[in-house]
């Protein structure tokens, strides 16, 4: 088959007769004129095609898959961890926001971030069974450097993202370990890492809790504050707020690869699995 024909096919493929222009016969005198009356017969006789409507529950579906996003459950964890963390240290929370951690190894994990007068919470919470795993605690005083802007990688780094975050560190006195750094299941990290929630656009409450330029202003102010109330012996008060590339130090990153994919980090309906 020629080129000429194959693109005549594929056009008749997706257009449908219906929608294919239809040109009336040219003939002579009265012919000419029946069968231009005969054409606009059929022509009157052809349904209006119109196009198909947009499909509401697409972004709904993908949506409802987030557990975090059904109703109440945001609302039950904030109030899980006041009481769990809040009433027994005897602080103020400022605020709460729904994030993104991602780890030395480039894996995302589901996190609520609480500010209070004293700490920085980053919590890990069951969005399935409404309970909280683990809780990390960052005393504010302790905070030295919060720097902002975009993810880089290595050269070589087979696995990487686009987009911005926030790197926060409390200890600039001691670096990560060779073992650490190479472990990808370390905790021992001086640093954590947050990015936008995925969900940051699927209501206006969401739009406002997952921005990470609102958490980041309201993070530097609390930190402010706990540096000139609480001030840390034998450490220069205040922390240094700094615009430069997040580096990730991953280079095959196949376990943050498939993970990442999958939304393994969060709370996420799956599906049934049988057989």
């Amino acid at each position: 088959m020629s080129q000429s024909s194959s693109s005549k096919d594929f056009r008749a493929v997706e257009l449908g007769e219906d929608n294919v222009q239809r040109i009336p016969p040219a003939t002579g005198g009265d012919e000419d004129a029946a069968a231009r009356d005969a054409w606009k017969e059929s022509q009157e006789k052809v349904p209006a095609v119109t196009p198909p409507p947009p499909n509401p529950n697409v972004d709904q579906y993908v949506r409802r898959k987030f557990f975090v996003t059904r109703p109440g459950a945001l609302d039950q964890a904030v109030e899980d961890l006041k009481s769990q963390a809040l009433v027994k240290q005897k602080e103020v929370l400022q605020s709460f926001w729904l994030l993104t951690e991602i780890d030395h190894w480039n894996n995302e994990k589901e996190r609520i971030v609480l500010i209070t007068d004293q700490s920085l919470l980053i919590c890990k919470y069951d969005f399935i069974m409404l309970c909280s795993v683990q809780i990390q605690q960052v005393p504010l005083n302790y905070v030295d450097r919060i720097c902002l802007g975009n993810f880089t990688f290595p050269p070589k780094s087979l696995d990487k993202r686009e987009g911005e975050g926030l790197r926060i560190y409390w200890d600039k006195l001691r670096e990560p370990s060779f073992v650490s750094r190479w472990n990808p299941w370390s905790s021992d990290v001086p640093f954590t890492t947050f990015t936008e929630h995925p969900m940051k656009n699927c209501s206006e409450k969401f739009a406002t809790i997952c921005q990470l330029d609102l958490f980041t202003a309201q993070l530097v102010q609390a930190v402010q504050n706990a540096h000139s109330k609480n001030p840390v012996p034998g450490r220069a008060n205040g922390a240094l707020v700094l615009n430069q590339p997040i580096l990730i130090e991953t280079y095959t990153g196949w376990m943050a690869f498939i993970g990442n994919r999958n939304k393994l980090g969060y709370s996420l309906a799956r599906g049934s699995v049988g057989f």
